[in-house]
């Protein structure tokens, strides 16, 4: 099961609960914001949090995760590469929307994962696999359903009908459609594509845009 918490900051952010139907367990995916709202959703659905999981470090979708995770006594985890986004408000970009230190996340706080890394809950048959997606930032990653139905969390590499800025320190846009077209379009055409900022959409419908072509 997929819960969609809108969390609102400076900007509107998707955040999700996604869980095994049969035994309640969950994983919570970019708490952005609102981290009362988040842990309240997740209270009133009856889930037991396993792991707090983030697309890339961002301020709006790393800013709840502290509390998020010391409120539910579970570990933050990210792709290997978001150790200077976690560090430096300048790449995580909260310096620029909460002024002037913005925030970090000290590392011992943060479980970095390996590329291909495939995080299982420890009760259900859920599990998720880290894949790199870089582009919208340097350390972009994608979190891809190992069951059926097909799904992916791509963060903010990826919405319908468009695809990241890549304007923000560590972006690149060649990077960010090599990422979309050998990552993401190659998985099956019915994998929902779960992002920050947008509606759902799937891999056959963003396969037709005349830019991925």
């Amino acid at each position: 099961m997929i819960y969609v918490v809108p969390v609102q900051g400076p900007i509107l952010t998707n955040s999700y609960l996604y869980a095994d139907d049969a035994t309640q367990h969950a994983f919570v995916i970019d708490p952005g914001f609102e981290p009362e709202r988040i842990v309240a959703a997740v209270r009133d659905k009856g889930l037991t949090v396993e792991r707090v999981l983030v697309t890339h470090g961002h301020f709006d979708h790393i800013g709840a995760a502290r509390d998020v995770a010391q409120t539910l006594g579970v570990p933050i985890c990210a792709g290997e590469r978001s150790r200077k986004y976690f560090g430096d408000p300048e790449y995580n970009l909260s310096r620029q929307f909460f002024p002037p230190d913005g925030f970090t996340i000290p590392e011992n706080e943060v479980t970095f994962l390996a590329d291909d890394a495939v995080i299982s809950l420890s009760e259900g048959s859920l599990a998720l696999r880290l894949v790199p997606t870089p582009g919208h930032t340097e350390d972009g990653v994608m979190y891809v359903a190992e069951t059926e139905p097909h799904l992916a969390f791509v963060g903010d590499t990826i919405f319908r009908a468009s695809y990241g800025a890549t304007h923000f320190p560590g972006g690149d846009e060649r990077t960010l459609l090599a990422s979309i077209q050998e990552r993401i379009l190659t998985l099956p055409d019915d994998t929902y594509l779960l992002s920050g900022h947008s509606e759902p959409t799937t891999v056959g419908e963003e396969k037709g845009r005349s830019w991925y072509q």
